[in-house]
Order: structure tokens, then sequence, then C-alpha cells
């Protein structure tokens, strides 16, 4: 379909809390551009609101991609009304960026296990149990819908920055 701008951080649109999506059937233009969007920036997730719409849908996925050459896979994912459910207190931090803001890195604590559950563009039931790259994944998007961007989230600003500054010689652990 098409490749669409990404919203930046200060857009109050990444600010707000998204909009349940009410029918699920409406979605396939939208999903479509999410995907071209994603591929074309070689993302590991996108969520609605970063192209401008307001609503609670997110895609994920990562097999082979540059960006994350040592990620474990997370199967791609369109994952509509989500709720995410902490599995125990364990967190990990890890580096993590976005393409809403681009650039940049910071050390951010996330949920080690979690368990998602949403519908997917079918209609259908989604209900996973996850954990390490793929549930941090599900938490960077997830957060994108209540208006929360990951610099929110990092405990301490020193392991925030540039990444051509934090990382001069390249940028190769696993991220969202």
């Amino acid at each position: 379909m098409a490749v669409r701008a990404i919203r930046r951080m200060g857009d109050p649109l990444l600010w707000a809390r998204a909009q349940e999506v009410s029918d699920i059937s409406a979605l396939a233009d939208l999903v479509a551009d999410m995907k071209d969007t994603m591929a074309a920036l070689q993302g590991a997730g996108l969520a609605a609101p970063q192209i401008g719409v307001p609503l609670r849908v997110v895609l994920f996925g990562v097999s082979v991609n540059p960006r994350y050459p040592d990620a474990a896979a997370v199967p791609e994912t369109i994952l509509v009304n989500p709720v995410i459910e902490p599995l125990g207190e364990e967190q990990d931090e890890a580096w993590e960026g976005c393409l809403s803001v681009p650039g940049m890195r910071g050390l951010v604590p996330r949920h080690r296990r979690i368990r998602y559950r949403g519908f997917d563009i079918d209609g259908a039931m989604i209900d996973r149990e996850v954990e390490g790259f793929h549930a941090r994944v599900v938490q960077h998007e997830c957060d994108h819908l209540d208006g929360i961007l990951y610099p929110s989230r990092i405990r301490d600003l020193k392991f925030f920055g540039y990444e051509s500054v934090l990382f001069p010689e390249g940028f190769a652990e696993q991220d969202a």
C-alpha cells in the first residue's frame, strides 16, 4: 500500500492514549501501510499512533534484520486491542531504540516474561506467554498505545544518548 511518515517524539499524538478498535474488519489498509512502513525502515515493530492513527493496533516481528543481528526470532504479529500481563517481577535492562526517536538509544527496564492477549486482523484471539526479546518488543510497541515512549522508562539518563556517541564502533546488542 504505502510507506507512511513516522511521527517523532514531541508530537502530541504520541503522548495520548489510543482508542480501542471496534471494527477489526476496517483495518486492512492500515495494517498494509504499517507492514510497508515497518519493512522500509527495518523496524522490529510499529504502533498505529506512530503513523498518525490513534488506534490500539501494533505490528511486530523479527526474522533476519540488520538492525537486530543477534535477536531471537519474533513471529510477525498484528495485535489489536492488546492487553499485557507481567509474569513475575523479574526485569531485564536492555538497549532500545525507536523509529519515533531516531538515532538514539536508551537502557530500558522491561518485564522478562509476559502474557499478551488481543486479536489478529481476522478477529481471532491471540494469547501468548513470551520472554526475552519477544517480550521486550511487545512491551515497547504496546507502550505507544498508552502514550509512553521508551525514554520515559529509562532509570538513569547517563544511559540515553545518540547511537553514534554511545556506540562509535556500531551497535550489535539486542534491542527493540
